[in-house]
């Protein structure tokens, strides 16, 4: 399907179009430096302030100091969490890369700090680099060579998507984003046989960074076997995918897996998924080596397929039928049930609401419309594709928030090819004005609607004073100036927050005893139990984890839920005031946001 407008002899522009069609790839590049360059001045004093602004993303750049310090590669264990032993990690090298050779690449010419600086800055916008070029590539296959520039263009404008391209942003959320879009439009790639390989690729290295879009890396195999089973010419493409996902997982896991990634957990590309992987590739490759003349005996051998590999997943591996977490009832009632993130759609406020479901939901209704104008062409697989994962993405973004960016991106897709299609229908009017108009008002429909959560149409109101202190807790507790006393203090072990666990090991020597990560799950529970419960049994705890000194900022918004939860509780009672004699006070700055205390 190919819907570009006929070339016109008196159109002024017409140079202009065909120059940019043959040149698109360094137009492109020019127009991610252009976008790189105007993040960087927007984020100029964040970066300054070395501003990580996730607990992700300061855990990101304290495992790259140990790698770049001499841990070993397989060894991804946070010894500055939960010291003496440490605990595990369930990411891999794979994003460490190119931070790594970055700093490695600066340090000589702008020193160790700045390099740092320079490089958790240019990390996050590599990957987006690959998400404009699959972004512009699917458009072209998709809708039309020259709908490239409108794909990329609507990319900045998709606010949750972008976020993970933003410098300082370094966790591998961004890398799998732009995978997913490759994988797209590899989808839609006219040879098969490449197509299939790139989507295999994409997949396996998307799998080994982390398991958040295991759900697309399905749709998106299930889609190439249901293609070879409408059209066993489609053959060649789902054969060279099953090959090249089958073994470049088993790279992926000799290259990347972690000491404790070989180990038969459920969160990451262990022994559990390289097995069901390993499994339903073989089963795919068997299937397309098979003798099947008509499409019910392919669907049948497609069947046996998929029946095989969720039978050998389900009774191979008992243990992970339930979330790959594996967080104990307590743990998810305490801690993981209450992150933001995990929360549904429509218990978000209107902005985000709004913000987040817009883009989706165009994106859904546009694919829909591309894919009945692909009826009867071959990229009506690739639609179909689309369809289905904007269906899943909408699923997934009304049950957790933290589904948004992928939905947004996978909106992308549908929001280009309605709106360029449409614009050439109106192009073909009789009418000035329906020539003119209605292409440029549907030009900005995408980008206002993108803007639909930030517009001032819900109810503002100024934050009450509750509101107020929260808000500038967390504007200051992470900063360096707000750190900076504490880690002129001699190196020891600080009983914190969980959430301040992984930018205090970040910006200072210290060590602490948690971070928001699940397999800290035990340490999550005893900072818990530590705030929620007595002082005697705070004390108690913190003791037995070799602490010696306990900092709070309070009113962070994780100290709120200890005080709502327990306010008779250990924090409530110091938030109110009140000392223990086992607690001697530390002096900060006058204006610190900090308490600290030294255990007696």
């Amino acid at each position: 399907m190919q819907w570009e407008p006929q070339r016109r002899a008196d159109d002024p522009l017409q140079p202009v179009w065909d120059w940019l069609g043959r040149h698109w790839q360094a137009v492109l590049v020019i127009c991610w430096l252009l976008l790189c360059a105007w993040m960087l001045s927007e984020r100029a004093g964040a970066i300054r302030g070395f501003a990580l602004p996730d607990t992700d993303d300061n855990l990101r750049m304290a495992q790259v100091r140990a790698w770049l310090a001499g841990q070993d590669w397989f060894d991804l264990r946070q010894m500055k969490l939960n010291p003496p032993g440490g605990f595990n990690i369930h990411w891999s090298r794979i994003v460490d890369l190119p931070i790594a050779a970055l700093i490695l690449g600066l340090r000589p010419f702008i020193g160790g700090a700045m390099a740092e600086k320079a490089a958790v800055a240019i990390a996050p916008m590599l990957p987006l680099l690959l998400a404009m070029f699959s972004l512009a590539l699917a458009a072209r296959r998709l809708v039309a060579p020259g709908a490239w520039l409108l794909a990329a263009a609507l990319l900045p404008f998709a606010h949750g998507t972008m976020g993970m391209f933003r410098p300082l942003r370094i966790d591998h959320h961004g890398w799998q984003l732009a995978l997913l879009a490759l994988t797209i439009a590899a989808l839609a790639d006219p040879r098969r046989g490449r197509g299939g390989m790139v989507v295999g690729i994409a997949s396996a290295v998307s799998l080994a960074i982390g398991l958040e879009l295991l759900p697309y890396i399905a749709v998106a195999g299930a889609s190439i076997v249901l293609r070879w089973v409408v059209h066993a010419d489609a053959r060649p493409r789902m054969l060279a995918y099953a090959l090249s996902f089958g073994l470049a997982t088993i790279i992926a896991y000799v290259v990347f897996a972690s000491y404790a990634n070989r180990q038969p957990l459920c969160d990451a590309l262990t022994p559990v998924w390289l097995t069901t992987v390993a499994v339903a590739c073989l089963a795919v490759a068997a299937i397309g080596i098979a003798p099947a003349e008509t499409w019910r005996g392919r669907l049948l051998f497609a069947g046996f397929a998929g029946a095989a590999t969720l039978a050998f997943f389900w009774f191979a591996w008992p243990g992970c039928h339930g979330r790959p977490e594996g967080v104990s009832p307590e743990l998810y009632r305490l801690w993981l049930g209450n992150v933001r993130e995990a929360k549904p759609l429509f218990a978000q406020d209107w902005p985000l609401f709004t913000g987040l479901s817009v883009l989706p939901a165009l994106g859904l209704g546009g694919a829909a419309y591309c894919l009945w104008r692909a009826r009867g062409t071959e990229t009506v697989y690739p639609w179909l594709s689309v369809i289905v994962m904007s269906l899943f993405s909408v699923a997934m973004l009304v049950w957790q928030v933290r589904a948004g960016p992928a939905s947004q991106l996978i909106g992308l897709f549908g929001c280009a090819g309605m709106v360029w299609t449409l614009v050439l229908r109106a192009r073909a009017s009789t009418r000035l004005l329906v020539r003119v108009i209605v292409p440029a008002g549907l030009l900005c429909a995408v980008p206002a609607a993108s803007l639909v959560g930030a517009l001032p149409i819900y109810p503002k109101s100024r934050p009450g004073p509750l509101r107020a202190k929260i808000n500038r807790a967390s504007r200051l507790c992470p900063t360096l100036a707000a750190l900076a006393p504490i880690g002129r203090l001699p190196a020891t072990t600080i009983f914190t927050f969980v959430d301040l666990g992984p930018r205090l090991i970040t910006v200072t020597h210290h060590k602490a005893i948690a971070g928001p990560y699940h397999r800290n799950g035990d340490a999550i529970l005893d900072v818990h139990h530590a705030f929620d419960g007595t002082p005697e049994r705070a004390r108690a705890i913190i003791r037995a984890h070799g602490a010696t000194h306990l900092l709070v900022c309070p009113y962070l918004p994780e100290s709120t839920v200890y005080k709502a939860r327990s306010p008779k509780g250990f924090y409530a009672r110091l938030e109110r005031g009140e000392r223990f004699d086992w607690l001697e006070p530390v002096t900060l700055p006058a204006k610190s946001p900090y308490w600290l205390w030294r255990l007696r």
